[in-house]
């Protein structure tokens, strides 16, 4: 059932003497159908996920990297389910894995942490599956950037449709895979329980993002006149877009929202008043996928410019009470780039606490993507406010052990009690609580930009079970 990447046995940073710094190289991926001594390939070594908090390009807890911060804090509604990732030189150098699940049902805590540590894996192998086939039958190796060969006559696709044709492949193949996997898992239970999922791949100029669900990604960017913009880089997959409804319904699924939320269009079964799911696509939710719910992803690829500053991937807790425009100036002007997560989160925590107070918080996972690959010269985790105060570990500094068995980010202590106003202002902490991969062009004005989801993403369990089909 696991996913496996190969690599070469190293798995610890090195130097050159000139003191480039030289990324792990475990991480490192050659897809060349040149034989060369010094090429790391995928049968020199096998990682298994069991190995990958070891990694030290990747990061899924608070903190940050050589150009990112993460930072995720528990809603009001129980467990935090969201989980992040940035997992730099994934292929190469100048390859960032990054992206953003947000789990919901009963097990959704445990989707999005099995969605977060396998898609990635699953990704590289169909890179390397694909390359291998396109080395075996003479064609050009992939090394990022995919150019034609000087034979290719002026009817053969561009450099640049190879490389959305690559990537699309791709990653179409790794959440198909994922779902599969997620279906078959005999220790997790998928069937009422499912996450979102939006991954951003930047490699060297070019951005390659593929997303299911709600959670979503932005850029910051300057205009014309110097003035940082936001720029919205996927789409909110909600029941009510018109390609996701037509194809639920002709599934027979049901789309309405309650009558207490008509705000939050749901999904729901044919015969029941359940699960109202509040998404058109998901991993897992496998009461829903025979009714018009789907795991394949809404790809899409952008060029990069020298005005694109950075990119802000966050679950909808963050987009249920703050804008693209208000994310984008919170970046803009923190006070560290290291903190420009956590200060996301924060401002996300005050605005629910101002607009929704009788409402409960839903869990916000932010990740920033700084595209110059720079950070601040701080290191010092207290100048950032990471503190043992502010994340839960064990006595040896480690990430925890996950229900499943897997390392998972720290999360925020709560004992599931209403703090007074006086300890949320001391601890910065909130208040209560396709069939087609098209693109959806026509559908932007649906996307639900200001669109506000303040309750859980199902609404009840269906009176019928998997393991219990007869009943």
């Amino acid at each position: 059932m696991g996913c496996c990447v190969s690599t070469r046995s190293k798995s610890t940073c090195s130097s050159r003497s000139n003191g480039e710094r030289v990324s792990p190289s475990c991480l490192e991926v050659g897809f060349c159908g040149q034989k060369r001594a010094t090429r790391r390939t995928f049968s020199d070594h096998v990682i298994s996920l069991h190995h990958l908090p070891s990694l030290p390009s990747r990061i899924f807890a608070n903190g940050k990297s050589r150009g990112s911060c993460i930072f995720t804090q528990q809603g009001r509604k129980g467990i935090n389910q969201d989980a992040m990732i940035v997992w730099e030189d994934f292929m190469s150098e100048d390859m960032t894995f990054c992206g953003v699940f947000d789990g919901h049902g009963p097990h959704g805590h445990l989707v999005a942490r099995k969605v977060r540590d396998t898609l990635p894996l699953k990704l590289l192998s169909f890179l390397h599956s694909g390359e291998s086939k396109r080395n075996g039958s003479g064609k050009g190796c992939f090394k990022g950037n995919i150019k034609p060969d000087s034979g290719e006559s002026e009817n053969d696709c561009s450099a640049e449709d190879k490389l959305n044709s690559t990537w699309r492949e791709a990653l179409m193949k790794a959440y198909k895979a994922m779902d599969k996997e997620l279906r078959s898992h005999p220790n997790l239970d998928c069937f009422c329980s499912g996450s979102t999922a939006v991954t951003i791949i930047k490699q060297g100029s070019n951005l390659f993002m593929a997303s299911i669900g709600d959670s979503r990604a932005i850029m910051g960017s300057k205009d014309s006149n110097d003035s940082m913009v936001a720029v919205q880089l996927t789409v909110d997959l909600k029941p009510d877009l018109p390609r996701e409804a037509e194809r639920i319904k002709r599934c027979k699924g049901r789309v309405f929202a309650l009558q207490d939320e008509p705000e939050v269009p749901r999904v729901w079964l044919p015969f029941d008043d359940a699960p109202g799911l509040a998404m058109a696509r998901a991993f897992g939710d496998f009461c829903l996928k025979e009714y018009g719910v789907i795991s394949i992803p809404e790809f899409s690829h952008r060029q990069l410019t020298d005005r694109d500053q950075f990119i802000v991937i966050a679950s909808d807790g963050v987009w249920d009470v703050l804008s693209n425009e208000e994310v984008v100036e919170i970046v803009s002007s923190s006070p560290t780039r290291a903190s420009a997560a956590r200060t996301v989160v924060n401002s996300a925590a005050r605005e629910w606490k101002l607009k929704y107070p009788t409402s409960r918080m839903d869990d916000c996972a932010v990740v920033c993507l700084f595209l110059d690959g720079k950070m601040d010269s701080e290191s010092d985790y207290d100048e950032q406010g990471f503190s043992s105060a502010t994340i839960q570990s064990n006595h040896s500094g480690n990430p925890i052990e996950s229900d499943d068995g897997q390392k998972s980010e720290p999360c925020l202590q709560r004992n599931f009690t209403v703090r007074s106003s006086e300890e949320d202002e001391t601890n910065g902490a909130v208040p209560v609580d396709v069939e087609d991969a098209t693109s959806y062009a026509d559908d932007q004005n649906w996307s639900g930009l200001e669109g506000v989801t303040r309750v859980n993403s199902l609404v009840q369990l269906p009176r019928f079970s998997e393991e219990r089909p007869n009943s």
